[in-house]
């Protein structure tokens, strides 16, 4: 399939966002937000605003980094919709290591601005695994 121009420069956008986030690079991650953009992640948290997004992982993750293995897009210069998947690596707040739990982010960008950020994961799923195998090792 033919990606165009505009394609591209959504989804170079959409990357240089997710690696501010990951430095914690706030004022640049802003840069690339429009007016009223909206997040919704896992479990239907919904945030307004890149701090609100870092106050929430405060107390989940001292570390958290996403491996991208695919980068999909449609649309044009007025309205495109990314899509990135791969895997989250990082540190949970009480020190366990963790890799390889899959992710979904799905970008909704209008005029090269992001607007709309919907996050899935397989953390929960992670946990869960954790903990069952916690509770029957003390069986």
């Amino acid at each position: 399939m033919r990606v165009t121009a505009s394609q591209n420069r959504a989804c170079d956008l959409v990357r240089r966002y997710l690696a501010a986030m990951e430095r914690r690079d706030l004022d640049e991650a802003r840069r690339y937000l429009g007016a009223g953009a909206r997040f919704v992640f896992p479990g239907g948290r919904r945030f307004s605003s890149v701090d609100e997004i870092v106050a929430n992982s405060t107390g989940r993750y001292s570390r958290i980094e996403k491996t991208i293995h695919d980068v999909d897009a449609t649309g044009n210069d007025e309205q495109a919709l990314v899509i990135i998947s791969g895997v989250l690596n990082g540190v949970f707040e009480d020190g366990e290591a963790f890799e390889a739990i899959r992710f979904i982010d799905r970008f909704l960008l209008r005029r090269g601005k992001i607007v709309d950020q919907r996050v899935w994961n397989d953390t929960a799923e992670h946990l869960l695994t954790k903990l069952t195998k916690t509770d029957g090792a003390e069986s």
